[in-house]
């Protein structure tokens, strides 16, 4: 007797059903802090690390599709692994690995939600967001997005006896419904007349240009609101300072790339065409909100607020590259298309690890430090030496510098975009390379703002007394850490192998693979187009480094060992430097602050003559919140008092209303 053979699909529905088992068996002892951090946690990993192992597999092979006998009796759910589906779940099974490793050591007692509860809503977010990238339907697919939406909520609000964690997370459940009604109503465009909501069917319905161009809107509305697109971004400057870490890591990370996947499945497989002015659209909103969220994070004062700016600033590069991918393939030019949406997908994976590293560094931070606030910390280096290296290697590689992963792919897409001259449309050849100067201003203004990130947090003195105490993480924390810093080297240095992955991935949506022409120069050059027009070879860059740095500290310990003398820096004539001298992460911010002035809404208090304790204070707010939101609730609470007249709490006016409706249905029924 022969045992049929396991498929990767049966292997990632297996590790959906697992993670589901390990989030009630948190129910099972749900006060009990060591079971679930030594024993769920550490399981859940191992989970991870299979559905890894078995998407990455799965993206060279052909999609594999089933039908499971759940949902209503015409609706049954229908899953398809296929290269983007299976790409987005490696990259979702590689970043819970290092998170759910940090998990083990981070949560405490305290939290508000019991421990086994947060690990029950935990696994239900990570199982959602397995189902809607495996969803081939769209009644699977709302389904699995909702269960995100809610699961990531409770999970936002695990300090809910704090109002203002509770309304963060109203403000992101808010966004986040709004978004599926755009996403709800763009498969309900694209199924067109069959009344088949299966992705098969979707694929095969024949859509006007008009209909076409409205689910693609529709899409970008919805999807961008899950992602942080303006003016839609408004929920994750809440909602990730208000949640716990490791779920910061996990939304960041991973729970913005399933908007991504969302607009590539659409764009790219459900709809049969694309136009070349849906990348304009794309392109240009990406580039604002990615201008818009770096600006926004360099004058921050808060460490997790500032990487939900950051956020919002990947995901605009990364959306900017979605576009330009549209253009590219709308005029039939499939290798930079495919060259534009390999630089996306590489910079979603890169970003999934550099951003979860420098979530859960943050996480160790608030733990040793009760601190959030960058005014109030500095000098960590000394006391936390393990998460101040790690946290180095994120925040050089989310700052773009070789020979790290943020290089590569800002790299790539910044050469896609000084190819587009090409395009045989005169005013996309002005345009575009405008966008390349906003991409390179963004990426130029997110290593200025990681420079303030990690010198306020952890070089110079301590700001307070109280950091004298703090303490380096555990070793749960630093396996996690370390996980996701290995990965932003590797990535970085040995970029041939990910883009021969998603060769795989780009062959059936833009018909071409880069792999063939990145490669044509040997595993040692990287040359995406021709190695004429530009090339780069990370591990050469990466053995100069460490070449120059080995023959610099030999030549100092032959020729100047014994002749240096240690002494404190200049101080500028002071006879003694103290915290106060050091330059502020408001002084850091300051110049962006008076450059891009009018694009900011800046309170300002200043001290009156008769203060008792006068005082100087600015607060950057942002202008989209008084321009959109605010009148939004203001209407609404208008709408509500006119409404409240109607309830006067008498039951015999309840019963006349009733009457009278009654007697007006009669009369028009006739």
């Amino acid at each position: 007797m022969t045992l049929p053979a396991v498929l990767p699909l049966d292997i990632v529905v297996g590790v959906v059903l697992y993670w589901l088992v390990l989030g009630v068996a948190g129910l099972v002892r749900p006060q009990h802090l060591v079971f679930v951090s030594r024993v769920l946690f550490p399981l859940s990993v191992a989970g991870a690390l299979a559905l890894t192992v078995a998407a990455a597999v799965s993206v060279t092979q052909p999609p594999a599709a089933a039908v499971l006998p759940l949902g209503l009796p015409d609706l049954p759910f229908h899953l398809r692994l296929d290269a983007l589906s299976a790409f987005f779940i490696a990259l979702l099974g590689f970043a819970v690995t290092g998170i759910s490793l940090f998990s083990s050591g981070y949560f405490r007692h305290g939290q508000g939600t019991a421990p086994g509860l947060l690990c029950l809503q935990y696994h239900v977010f990570l199982s959602a967001m397995v189902l809607v990238l495996l969803a081939d339907d769209a009644y699977l697919f709302m389904v699995a997005w909702e269960t995100m939406a809610v699961s990531s909520y409770f999970l936002v609000i695990a300090s809910h006896r704090i109002p203002e964690i509770r309304s963060a997370g109203f403000l992101y459940l808010l966004l986040a419904h709004l978004g599926a009604i755009g996403i709800l109503l763009a498969f309900g465009v694209t199924h067109g007349a069959g009344g088949d909501y299966t992705f098969d069917g979707m694929r095969q319905s024949q859509l006007s240009n008009f209909w076409a161009s409205t689910a693609f809107l529709l899409a970008l509305f919805g999807f961008g609101a899950k992602a942080g697109l303006l003016p839609l971004h408004a929920w994750l400057p809440e909602a990730h300072p208000a949640a716990p870490s490791p779920v910061s890591a996990l939304m960041s990370g991973v729970m913005l790339k399933t908007a991504i996947y969302g607009m590539l499945r659409v764009t790219f497989d459900l709809l049969p065409f694309q136009l070349w002015w849906w990348g304009v659209v794309a392109l240009v909103l990406g580039l604002l909100t990615a201008l818009f969220g770096v600006m926004f994070a360099a004058v921050q004062t808060e460490m997790k607020r500032l990487l939900a700016y950051s956020s919002i600033e990947h995901i605009g590069i990364v959306v900017a590259g979605f576009g330009l991918t549209i253009i590219f393939h709308a005029y039939d030019n499939p290798q930079l298309a495919a060259l534009a949406l390999v630089a996306t997908l590489y910079h979603c994976l890169n970003h999934a690890c550099f951003k979860s590293l420098l979530f859960l560094a943050t996480g160790s931070v608030l733990h040793a430090t009760r601190e959030r606030r960058l005014g109030k910390l500095g000098g960590l280096i000394q006391s936390m030496p393990w998460v101040g290296a790690l946290a180095l290697v994120g925040t050089l590689a989310i700052a773009g510098l070789p020979p790290l992963n943020g290089f590569v792919s800002e790299w790539l897409l910044l050469q896609a975009f000084l190819f587009s001259p090409g395009l045989p449309n005169p005013y996309l050849n002005m345009l575009v390379p405008l966008g390349s100067a906003a991409l390179v201003l963004a990426s130029a203004l997110a290593a200025y703002v990681m420079v303030k990130f990690y010198g306020v947090i952890f070089l110079g003195q301590p700001r307070d007394p109280g950091l004298a105490k703090a303490h380096d993480a555990g070793g749960w924390e630093r396996a996690g850490l370390a996980w996701l810093a290995a990965a932003c080297v590797l990535l970085g240095v040995f970029p041939f192998g990910v883009i021969a992955l998603l060769d795989h991935v780009t062959l059936p949506l833009v018909r071409y693979a880069v792999g063939a022409n990145a490669g044509e120069h040997g595993w040692l050059l990287l040359a995406p187009v021709s190695a004429a027009r530009a090339s780069y070879a990370p591990l050469l860059f990466l053995l100069g480094i460490a070449g120059g740095v080995g023959v610099t500290f030999l030549a100092v310990r032959k020729f100047y060992h014994g002749r240096v003398r240690r002494d404190l820096p200049w101080d500028c004539g002071y006879l003694a430097l103290t915290p106060r001298m050091q330059d502020t992460a408001e002084g850091f911010g300051q110049p962006i602050k008076q450059i891009f002035e009018p694009f900011f809404r800046i309170k300002r208090h200043m001290p009156g003559p008769f203060d008792a304790q006068p005082y100087y204070s600015a607060t950057t707010e942002d202008r989209f919140w008084h321009w959109l939101y605010v009148p939004v609730v203001k209407f609404n609470h208008r709408v509500s008092e006119w409404v409240s007249v109607l309830q006067h709490g008498r039951i015999y006016l309840y019963l006349l209303y009733s009457f009278v409706t009654l007697i007006a249905l009669l009369l028009l029924a006739r």
